[in-house]
């Protein structure tokens, strides 16, 4: 595929990035008034935001097999339609159960798009041999804070039910826009990956032997590291509010730093990888996110724990994107959908877990968790360093 085709490729697959993490975080910043509309408990309204973790978690899999028989494309086109329609459905639920039947089908949505846009791009990174898969990750993170920004902003004016409708107009009128494109080239295909006579379409490596279980260690580190993103997401607040004595704009400002450092440490991932590889950037990523949690969760001050949570999102920010990408590289579309899950499942892990520690001993205790896993996967890192490669 000529390199021009190669960039316009590049940018479709961005937008789509961009794209879910925009409409995921303009639905996330009015969950507080479809609560109120459904005159949902804390408990009914958990349990109906489970459906959007259940629906992505069973999806995965499935969207795996998917792209591997008729195309990573069209799949994300699919399934990009799906979330953008269903974005629009929860203001119109009565009801805590009526809620979750429809973040189910979100959920579901979010999954196979995330698997199938991460394999297009597994396949994209390997046709450029160049290491740009941060730089998709980058776009879902800055799609998201321009989601949860502009979510902000009208909060105050639009209803949710006009506010998501907008938000699902926008998201097809860029599938209709960016869809085009993947759907006019095949996933590209370098030599060394080309599919033997009868294979499977849909672009892809097949499995190698001993890969799969080098794919779910893989896994394991996008668990870790999602781990650390659901924890901060619900956790990181209140502890500078409950422990730390921050006032409600200082705490809210605490996943700010962490969600902006991120978002730099992948902007700036892909000269990362190109210096230091996979390995050396997996066991650097993992320790500096140790260290910066174990500053933001045992500090005595604010000031020292905002910047602990700003260096554990540098430390955090490459290690999915590397997992994925080399479990894609490792086992097509089935180990980006293995490695997807099981990161996914170390979101759902996290806030659950940390709520549990916390009761047995503290939030700063709890919080060191993080820590840990980041310490783990920097350890996954070293002992995989052969098979992670540059």
């Amino acid at each position: 595929m000529p390199g021009r085709s190669l960039a316009t490729l590049r940018a479709a697959i961005t937008a789509f990035f961009a794209l879910d993490g925009f409409l995921f975080a303009g639905w996330v910043v009015r969950i507080p008034d479809i609560k109120h509309q459904t005159h949902a408990s804390a408990g009914a309204l958990g349990l109906a935001l489970l459906g959007v973790s259940a629906g992505a978690v069973l999806t995965m899999t499935l969207t795996g097999r998917l792209c591997r028989r008729y195309g990573s494309h069209p799949v994300t086109v699919v399934c990009m339609v799906v979330l953008a329609l269903s974005v629009a459905l929860p203001p119109l639920t009565r009801s805590a159960p009526a809620l979750g039947a429809v973040l189910l089908l979100f959920g579901a949505a979010y999954g196979g798009v995330n698997v199938a846009f991460n394999s297009a791009a597994v396949d994209l990174v390997a046709a450029l041999r160049k290491p740009v898969m941060p730089s998709f990750h980058a776009a879902f993170s800055l799609g998201g804070m321009v989601g949860a920004g502009l979510g902000g902003l009208v909060a105050g004016v639009l209803s949710p039910a006009r506010h998501l409708l907008g938000l699902s107009v926008i998201g097809l009128l860029v599938t209709a826009v960016a869809g085009r494109t993947l759907l006019r080239h095949e996933p590209p295909v370098p030599p060394e990956r080309a599919p033997a006579p009868g294979s499977e379409p849909g672009g892809g490596a097949p499995g190698r032997p001993g890969g799969r279980g080098l794919v779910v260690v893989l896994g394991l580190v996008a668990l870790c590291t999602a781990y650390g993103e659901g924890a901060m997401a619900d956790w990181g607040a209140l502890h500078l509010q409950q422990d730390l004595a921050a006032s409600p704009g200082t705490a809210a400002a605490g996943y700010a730093c962490f969600a902006l450092a991120m978002t730099v440490g992948r902007l700036t991932g892909s000269a990362l990888l190109a210096r230091l590889g996979r390995a050396r950037t997996v066991i650097a990523g993992g320790t500096v996110a140790a260290a910066g949690m174990l500053l933001g969760s045992l500090a005595p001050s604010v000031g020292a724990a905002l910047a602990g949570f700003a260096v554990t999102g540098l430390g955090l920010a490459n290690l999915f994107p590397v997992a994925v990408e080399r479990a894609g590289a490792l086992a097509g579309p089935s180990g980006v959908a293995v490695a997807s899950t099981l990161g996914y499942g170390g979101m759902l892990l996290g806030p659950p877990a940390i709520g549990f520690m916390t009761d047995w001993f503290s939030l700063p205790a709890a919080l060191t968790s993080v820590a840990a896993l980041a310490a783990v996967a920097a350890v996954i890192g070293v002992t995989t360093r052969r098979a992670l490669g540059r």
